[in-house]
């Protein structure tokens, strides 16, 4: 062999050529071979090939490459991309988006030691890794929720909640979506829009915000009476037979936060590139180009359990404020400070004194139902001050700030 190429070879593929040369003389046999280097025996016989046919060489690891491989100027150039355009990019997003938009396709391991020769990556030490609990066996099993609320976009200082939906089995986001607050109407758009499209599900993992479950009774809450023991969203679920597990149970934590993780790395500079100025415009990106592209690479099969939404379910009338009234002499009920008349209709003349279900949607629709059917519709008055200061506690609430139960304010 060349002398000027020894300094390739390890004391392991010394070691390595003695004892096959060993063999090649016949001076051992090959199970020997096998056990002193603990490989297979069909392995010794490649090696044993490839010292044949090519000596020392043929043992040399391919993989193995000059430090020198990346010339100086291409790493110049890596490196002016990452301080011009990727400057808050992580290592693997950089990588990434090397090959995507400059097609320059590099190893993580060459990517990081190019930026940290050059002073633009500065190692951290690694975090304790916990172990994560083991995912649902089949899709439509678990599906966590949470919401995030961040400076989404770089021009715009106002900080928005990302609301995202996620499949324990299958890491899958078929849905989320920006929101100027984390209202109720908010999450009960995020759980509608994700059976329209995946069907029904078993057990939604969320928070202990006050919109999922009723940690105080009385007080600053919407509708809630002393007596009220769940929350509108609880309520929906119910009626559409999905359990809420709550975040203090061991039964579902992690996938969610990880992807949250996520979003608020590569989903904004993604849109920054992408030049991002309006949240129209970002969940329009989020949904068309943005989870496309993550639930490719980060989705896994698995058996799926959803179940089609039945016909004759009205999503209308589950996914809205619901508050009970009777009907008044003259047929009329109240609303938040608004009479609404009950027309008589085909099932009964009059209403009064009738137990009726009143409806609030997302758009300020009234559907006033008895006995499940819809009897009259109606709509909220904008100038409702009585609507407008539920809507204000509402956006109170939204923040989280809470305070606990028996502490001093």
């Amino acid at each position: 062999m060349d002398q000027s190429r020894r300094f390739l070879l390890t004391m392991g593929e010394i070691q390595r050529h003695k004892v096959l040369t060993e063999l090649l003389e016949g001076k051992i046999k090959a199970t020997e071979v096998s056990e002193l280097l603990g490989l297979s025996y069909v392995h010794i016989s490649r090696l044993k090939k490839k010292m044949k046919e090519c000596g020392i060489e043929g043992l040399l690891k391919r993989s193995r490459s000059s430090p020198n491989m990346i010339p100086e100027a291409k790493a110049k150039v890596i490196a002016g991309l990452y301080e011009d355009t990727y400057y808050d990019f992580n290592i693997l997003h950089f990588k990434d988006k090397l090959e995507e938009n400059h097609k320059i396709k590099l190893s993580y391991e060459s990517t990081r030691k190019i930026l940290i020769s050059f002073g633009l990556h500065h190692p951290k030490k690694k975090k304790k890794v916990y172990r994560r609990r083991r995912r649902m066996p089949k899709a439509g099993m678990l599906v966590q929720m949470d919401s995030s609320q961040h400076q989404w976009i770089e021009d715009i200082p106002t900080k928005w909640w990302l609301i995202a939906m996620i499949d324990d089995a299958t890491s899958e986001i078929p849905y989320a979506r920006f929101f100027p607050s984390d209202t109720v109407f908010a999450n009960m758009q995020m759980i509608r829009r994700f059976i329209e499209i995946k069907g029904l599900f078993t057990a939604l993992y969320v928070d202990r915000a006050s919109h999922f479950e009723t940690t105080r009774h009385g007080g600053l809450h919407y509708n809630v009476s002393p007596e009220q023991d769940e929350t509108q969203i609880e309520r929906a679920l119910k009626e559409l037979g999905i359990t809420i597990i709550t975040a203090n149970s061991p039964q579902a934590k992690g996938r969610i936060e990880v992807s949250f993780r996520l979003f608020q790395d590569r989903l904004i500079k993604e849109m920054r590139l992408a030049g991002i100025k309006d949240y129209d415009e970002a969940n329009r990106f989020l949904l068309d180009k943005f989870l496309p592209w993550r639930n490719k690479r980060y989705t896994i099969e698995a058996e799926s359990s959803y179940t089609p939404l039945p016909h004759r379910i009205n999503l209308d009338t589950i996914f809205c404020k619901k508050i009970e009234r009777i009907a008044a002499n003259d047929n009329t009920i109240s609303v938040n400070g608004q009479v609404i008349q009950i027309p008589p209709n085909k099932t009964r003349f009059s209403f009064a004194k009738a137990k009726v279900t009143v409806c609030i949607l997302s758009d300020d629709q009234i559907l006033v139902l008895y006995k499940g059917s819809i009897i009259c519709e109606s709509m909220l008055l904008k100038e409702n001050k009585t609507l407008k200061k539920e809507q204000k506690i509402e956006e109170l609430l939204s923040h989280r700030d809470y305070v606990l139960v028996g502490s001093k304010i």
